[in-house]
């Protein structure tokens, strides 16, 4: 019994310096750039055929009301800048597309479409989806504290706050060119609000798609994201 209390007495000895080392080490913190790989696998694919996205429409309008902003065109011009800015793939232009329906989930079945497509455009991989933009109008009152100036006393009131609220909504296929299967699909959704009813809707589609260009582009692109490591010293 008193060889065991001596080895338990020993041990915890121990763990108190070990525990005091480390209170006493330096750490220092290290910030690493790592790799992401592209969501596509993209061997033997070089080319890449960006089709006119779907709009999906509401209220039968093909325009954003109150303003003359195509969006199919928009959106299609950055796509067209992101992609060649920032991949390795021969961007092929399609020109417009007559498709045999404007419902995707449709067209996704539709194998020899995309297959006839890729034979007349030369292209490895075609890249297709719907868009939908909705500006929303998000006024409301709001509860907030104010100080009296007759008696000093914090009382609360309602105060209306004007604010427009702009939403895309963006769902992404892409197929294989050469036999018209369905390679990858996904659903990217980015809300912005400003202060303001008459807020720009140019602007809000914009920061709307800024937010999103990186899972846009990750889909073909290996990117490298940062990340904090903390090492001891000593």
């Amino acid at each position: 019994m008193t060889r065991r209390r001596s080895m338990v007495a020993a041990a915890g000895s121990l763990l108190l310096v070990s525990l005091a080392g480390a209170a006493s080490a330096g750490t220092v913190e290290v910030r690493l750039s790592l790799p992401v790989r592209a969501r596509l696998d993209l061997t033997n694919h070089k080319s890449l055929l960006p089709a006119p996205f779907v709009v999906v429409r509401q209220e039968g309008e093909g325009r954003i009301e109150g303003s003359n902003i195509d969006v199919q065109l928009e959106f299609q011009r950055y796509l067209l800048k992101i992609l060649r800015r920032d991949t390795d793939l021969t961007i092929v232009e399609s020109g417009p597309i007559d498709y045999p329906t404007y419902d995707l989930r449709m067209l996704a079945r539709d194998a020899d479409f995309w297959r006839v497509l890729g034979e007349r455009t030369q292209a490895d991989l075609i890249l297709v989806g719907s868009l939908d933009f909705d500006i929303q109008d998000r006024s409301g009152y709001r509860t907030e504290e104010y100080i009296s100036p007759f008696d000093g006393r914090t009382y609360y009131r309602q105060v209306l706050v004007e604010q427009t609220g702009f939403e895309y909504d963006i769902v992404v296929r892409v197929f294989d060119g050469r036999t018209g299967e369905q390679l990858y699909t996904d659903n990217f959704k980015d809300f912005k609000s400003f202060e303001g009813e008459r807020a720009d809707p140019l602007v809000g589609m914009f920061e709307n798609l800024y937010a999103l260009e990186d899972r846009l582009l990750g889909i073909f692109v290996q990117k490298r994201v940062a990340a904090t490591r903390v090492l001891l010293t000593d």
